[in-house]
């Protein structure tokens, strides 16, 4: 059965199966680019890679970490999602190479020795290395595949690393616990230290004085050494011709015992009593010298067996004293006594003899002694002279110590109180808060509403108006546009126009039709979406229709070639953001341009559906407008024309 519509480069006549080839063209087109391109990350299945581990686990604390054995189970097992994932193959490098080179592996993800070692290598003691895998996909391998095999690789090693974030931050978090407390305890300790460096400035502060006290007594006690030398020299001397006194006065009196019965006997008697009486003084006051000197030797510093002689010499020259006393009461009698006197006399002078040479042997020792007491005091004198300067130095040095020891404990009250101060400002979490806190650091940044599909909600517009683009051009690959009978017609030229383009737009409205149907049975939208989109599929393919009539009408069949080259920059400028401007340009200014991206606004219900429609109806008036001019054109001839048309007379 045939239509009587004209046919583009042919007499033959259209009929209903040329109409039908027509208008199931774009639906053939749609759902072929539909049902192979829309939302891939459903099939990942059909995507075969290989896992290489050549991994080596690595100990910490005593633990094995094997780092690429979990990047390789949270590969196989994908992000949890249903059908989300591709078909892994655990392989090796052998395997992996063949299998990219025979088309087995889409991909080969090859995870290297020290995947695990330069993963932890943040731990303290470590060089901080990034821990890295290979991808490697075929030479010929399709456009999407490298994108979704490192989409998934991606997510993988970034949940990974996420995991071992979390676990360096929980401990650095953990750690700021522990640097809080322990600063705490410093701050503790530098308290106390403070407060003993304060007693100890106190103490270095009054040290200067004590020590200044020290050099003045030391300095007195200087003198006084110097002076008990001297004193002591003079005593020694005194001792000295003490003794040999002493020693002269007992040979005289044992020379008086042995003459007491001679016949000078008076006169002996006379010098006698003259001696004793002398020795008795002499005795007396050498007694009460030694005795004064024995009283004041404890307190002059002198050593115990110094003043344990000098007592001795005292006790000495005491009993000589007494002897002395009682041999002067016998030597006192007048010579009319000596018969009377000469037995007790000369008994009481051997007596004396033998005390005075008693005296005089200790008298010698004394001497002695004192001599050894004025050097030891000398001495005395110089140590005391040293230590009197050494005091002063001691007091200067004393003084400087405690400055500096007043400015340690200034310090280290201000570094008790920093310490505070930095114990206060480290914050200080639980387990549980340095986890949750740990998780959100490692990952601070989520996208709400990011799509997983890799074409975006644009895909859907882009292949519908691409079918119902390359349908309005099959239209009128099989349909004229400019009627054949338009330079014979007597209709209006617009009416020549309308009458190509009435089919076509029938035509393109139930291809926009089919086409929003294709669509709702892959993607099932709502249905007040779906309406606005078919709505939008109608009023393109109607529009299409028209451009692509007026086209043809205006070049003829360079027109289906300008068509094709617009359907080629839709998809160019639809499919990437990073097309060059001036071709994005040219795009805002294609007839497809209306029509996309009121196909977008209606499924993402964001503004532009009525502008959209208002740009599909002026393009479409315009193009049959163009349709109507070729129309009138082509209904004016010449005669020449007419004649080479004419068959040549016989």
């Amino acid at each position: 059965m045939t239509l009587p519509i004209e046919r583009a480069r042919s007499k033959r006549p259209v009929t209903w199966l040329t109409i039908i080839g027509v208008l199931l063209l774009p639906v053939v087109i749609g759902g072929i680019l539909v049902a192979a391109l829309y939302n891939p990350t459903e099939r990942l299945g059909e995507l075969n890679a290989a896992i290489v581990n050549n991994d080596e686990p690595v100990t910490i604390d005593d633990q094995v970490v094997p780092l690429g054995r979990q990047l390789t189970a949270g590969l196989v097992e994908g992000t949890g999602d249903d059908d989300a994932n591709l078909t892994w193959t655990l392989s090796n490098t052998e395997d992996a190479k063949a299998g990219l080179a025979d088309g087995t592996y889409a991909a080969v993800i090859t995870i290297p020795e020290n995947f695990s070692a330069a993963a932890t290598s943040t731990a303290p003691g470590g060089t901080p290395e990034r821990a890295t895998i290979k991808v490697s996909t075929p030479p010929d391998s399709l456009v999407v595949d490298d994108a979704i095999t490192a989409q998934v690789a991606q997510t993988a090693t970034t949940v990974l690393g996420e995991q071992l974030s979390t676990t360096y931050l929980e401990n650095v978090f953990v750690g700021f616990t522990d640097l809080g407390t322990q600063l705490g305890t410093a701050a503790d300790g530098a308290v106390k230290l403070a407060d003993g460096a304060q007693s100890a400035a106190d103490g270095a502060a009054a040290l200067p004085d004590g020590a200044t006290q020290l050099a003045t007594g030391a300095s007195g006690i200087a003198t006084g050494a110097g002076e008990l030398g001297s004193g002591l020299d003079t005593i020694a001397d005194g001792t000295a011709g003490a003794a040999s006194g002493a020693s002269a006065l007992a040979g005289g009196i044992r020379q008086v015992a042995a003459g007491v019965n001679n016949q000078e006997l008076v006169g002996a008697a006379q010098l006698s009593a003259s001696n004793a009486a002398d020795a008795a003084t002499g005795s007396l006051d050498l007694a009460k010298a030694l005795g004064a000197l024995q009283a004041q030797c404890a307190t002059s510093g002198a050593s115990t067996a110094y003043c344990d002689d000098v007592a001795k010499a005292a006790s000495a020259a005491g009993a000589v004293a007494k002897s002395a006393g009682t041999a002067s009461g016998y030597a006192a009698p007048t010579s009319s006594g000596i018969a009377a006197l000469t037995s007790g006399t000369s008994a009481g002078l051997t007596e004396i003899a033998a005390k005075t040479d008693e005296l005089a042997g200790g008298l010698t020792q004394l001497a002695a002694g004192t001599t050894q007491s004025a050097d030891g005091a000398r001495a005395l004198g110089d140590g005391a002279t040293q230590l009197s300067s050494g005091a002063d130095q001691l007091a200067t040095g004393a003084g400087t110590l405690a400055t500096g020891v007043q400015s340690l404990a200034d310090g280290t009250g201000e570094l008790a109180t920093g310490l505070r101060t930095a114990s206060e400002a480290v914050p200080s979490y639980t387990d549980a808060e340095a986890q949750s806190l740990a998780s959100v650091v490692a990952d601070p940044v989520k996208a709400d509403g990011a799509g997983s599909s890799l074409f975006g909600a644009s895909a859907i517009p882009l292949l519908a108006t691409l079918a119902l683009w390359f349908g309005g051009l099959a239209t009128f690959v099989v349909l004229q546009a400019v009627s054949r009978r338009a330079l014979t017609s007597r209709s209006p030229s617009a009416m020549l126009a309308l009458r190509g383009f009435a089919p076509a737009a029938a035509l393109g409205a139930l291809q926009g039709v089919l086409v929003a149907g294709v669509v709702q049975l892959a993607a099932s939208y709502d249905v007040g979406e779906w309406l606005v989109f078919a709505s939008l599929c109608v009023a393109a393919g109607v529009a299409f229709a028209a451009v692509n009539q007026g086209l043809i009408a205006a070049f003829g069949g360079a027109g289906r070639w300008v068509s094709a080259l617009i359907g080629v920059l839709t998809v160019a400028t639809g499919i990437v953001s990073t097309v060059p401007g001036v071709l994005a340009d040219l795009a805002g200014l294609l007839p497809t341009a209306p029509a996309y991206n009121g196909m977008v606004s209606a499924l993402t219900s964001t503004t532009g559906v009525g502008a959209a429609f208002v740009g599909l109806a002026v393009w479409a008036v315009l193009s049959f407008g163009v349709t109507t001019l070729v129309v009138a054109r082509r209904r004016t001839t010449s005669v020449r024309a007419l004649l080479r048309a004419a068959p040549v007379a016989a």
